[in-house]
């Protein structure tokens, strides 16, 4: 009997051990959640500082920083196309303390385009608001022949694939837009992946690549100071920031239109009221007058909206960009 209950106390300090334990490691207690934020919050970027994935989430992420009383820092993972940053935030403990700034590459191309990657794009990110629509704009250096979408169409005719076009990685939007460039105005060029958008701007700049299909707020400071010549806008309505720029459907290949977009994660099973609150933090940086003149002198739309919204347009867009490679032909594995 005494055995008996000895080892009933045994057992009863064991499992409280375990338990204590179990709490410990707990991803967040309902106080910890509702004290929430007590220390640094970090964004991953996977693309390299400077692009318009890094620009947008150091945007956000200063208003972040003042709403919530903590520092928020970017932390920029480039390559392989958005996915070395995507799967860093998908193992990330889901606490709240590691966010992730993902786009229409992570979350709606990669699928099609790799035969396998180390994250499901829905399954291991938990949604929390679409941050800013961008369209593309296609810019060339200025010491090439041609100013018009016209001209260049009739030059890389002429050259079939001469014109040198750099994107931010094979699949990007940036990539997908130039490919879908080719296929509606039935030419052909050559394609230069980079890792990131900020190398290949360069490159551009430095006029080793002769035309890009970049996003708005990376290209746009050097149209505005001449480095640059804008040839048209990839979106379906031309940019309040560039009214005189054309589309390009309406510059010589009707029907065409290819627009970015750009999105804040959290880790899945973040908790709840961890993920409601970031929520509501961002829809408050997106309505805050300051954050919107900022998104959008970078040639952006803000767009906030809620976590089961975004999570239907991933889906949507999911669907739409794996037709898009699927017809380009797009590969990386």
């Amino acid at each position: 009997m005494r055995r008996n209950r000895l080892n009933r106390r045994s057992m009863l300090r064991l499992a409280a051990a375990v338990f204590a334990i179990a709490a410990a490691f707990a991803p967040l207690s309902a106080a910890q959640a509702q004290a929430y934020p007590t220390k640094t919050i970090t964004i991953i970027v996977p693309f390299p500082a400077g692009g318009t994935t890094d620009i947008l989430a150091r945007i956000v992420g200063q208003y972040m920083s003042t709403a919530l009383g903590q520092p928020v820092v970017v932390d920029n993972r480039g390559g392989a196309g958005g996915n070395i940053g995507a799967q860093a935030a998908a193992r990330a403990a889901p606490d709240g303390y590691t966010l992730f700034m993902g786009t229409v590459g992570t979350h709606a191309i990669n699928a099609a385009l790799y035969k396998k990657l180390p994250f499901d794009h829905v399954k291991d990110f938990a949604p929390l608001s679409r941050v800013a629509m961008v369209p593309n704009l296609l810019v060339a250096h200025p010491s090439q022949p041609y100013k018009t979408v016209k001209e260049l169409i009739a030059y890389a005719k002429a050259n079939p694939k001469k014109v040198n076009y750099g994107s931010s990685g094979n699949g990007s939007s940036i990539h997908l837009s130039g490919a879908l460039f080719e296929s509606m105005a039935k030419v052909e060029m050559t394609h230069v992946p980079y890792k990131g958008s900020a190398p290949a701007v360069a490159d551009l700049l430095g006029g080793q690549i002769a035309i890009m299909f970049d996003n708005m707020p990376s290209a746009l400071q050097h149209v505005k100071s001449g480095k640059l010549r804008a040839l048209g806008v990839t979106s379906a309505k031309r940019s309040a920031e560039l009214p005189d720029v054309p589309t390009i459907a309406e510059a010589g290949v009707p029907g065409y239109e290819a627009t970015s977009w750009f999105g804040m994660f959290a880790p899945a099973k973040t908790p709840a009221e961890v993920t409601t609150k970031l929520h509501g933090v961002i829809v408050k940086a997106l309505n805050d007058p300051e954050v919107k003149k900022k998104i959008s002198e970078q040639g952006a739309e803000p767009h906030p909206e809620s976590p089961t919204e975004f999570a239907t347009f991933i889906r949507n867009e999911t669907a739409k960009w794996g037709k898009v490679v699927r017809d380009s032909g797009a590969s990386v594995d």
